[in-house]
């Protein structure tokens, strides 16, 4: 699959964000997609989850429209129903959902999958942590066939351990999906993303991972690459 952005812009009054973004996006890589606050990082997935529109620009799937029913959206402070149970929740989705679903798992083991525990899955989601609302979110993008995944700085309110486990899920689930990773930490962009791209004065990009003899070049060098190319910047 192939995620086309061509010539996205978009501004808040007098002020433009997006100054004309550009990029294609693959199935199989998980995309870092890193930028100074402000810097419109946030204001990019809205345009693709159609959020928000664009002022010019189109987005395309493998040469079609993008259609909203492709497109799932982690967000950074997640919106779970505050009133049913997680198991409650899931049952809901996957009934309503299932000509999307392959593959379907009993409910318990896509609790495992996440690390939700036993005792929790029959708990109110209205007294969930924000971490584990944010697991409940990516549970239900990878149990429907979502062929675009917009993870918005999905990993900020996990622990060390939680964290690990859900790098290791988004790794195995990249072959089916083109899945973009927002987040202004640099390790987690190095340590999960096979490509990263730069939001740097409204444009996309790419960072160059290799020196000009094809060696990959250190996380130190890559660290202070990303560093220099972004103070450049205006956000």
């Amino acid at each position: 699959m192939r995620l086309t952005v061509k010539n996205i812009t978009k501004s808040y009054g007098k002020k433009q964000i997006l100054k004309g973004v550009n990029y294609e996006f693959e199935s199989g890589k998980i995309y870092g997609l890193l930028g100074r606050n402000g810097a419109g990082k946030t204001t990019f997935f809205n345009c693709v989850n159609k959020d928000i529109f664009p002022d010019t620009g189109e987005i395309y799937l493998d040469g079609k429209a993008l259609d909203i029913e492709d497109i799932g959206y982690v967000v950074s402070t997640p919106v779970v129903p505050a009133f049913l149970t997680a198991r409650e929740f899931l049952k809901f989705f996957i009934d309503i959902n299932m000509d999307k679903i392959s593959n379907l798992k009993p409910i318990d083991e896509y609790f495992d999958i996440v690390g939700i525990k036993m005792e929790d899955r029959d708990k109110l989601l209205k007294d969930y942590s924000h971490g584990m609302k944010t697991k409940m979110q990516v549970i239900i993008n990878l149990i429907a066939k979502i062929n675009v995944v917009l993870l918005d700085e999905p990993l900020t309110a996990l622990d060390v351990v939680a964290a690990e486990d859900m790098k290791n899920l988004l790794r195995a689930q990249r072959d089916e999906r083109i899945m973009i990773f927002s987040t202004h930490i640099m390790e987690l962009a190095l340590t999960l993303c096979d490509e990263i791209v730069l939001l740097k004065d409204g444009r996309f990009e790419k960072l160059e991972m290799h020196d000009s003899d094809g060696n990959k070049l250190s996380d130190e060098e890559i660290r202070d690459t990303i560093i220099s190319a972004l103070k450049d910047g205006e956000a």
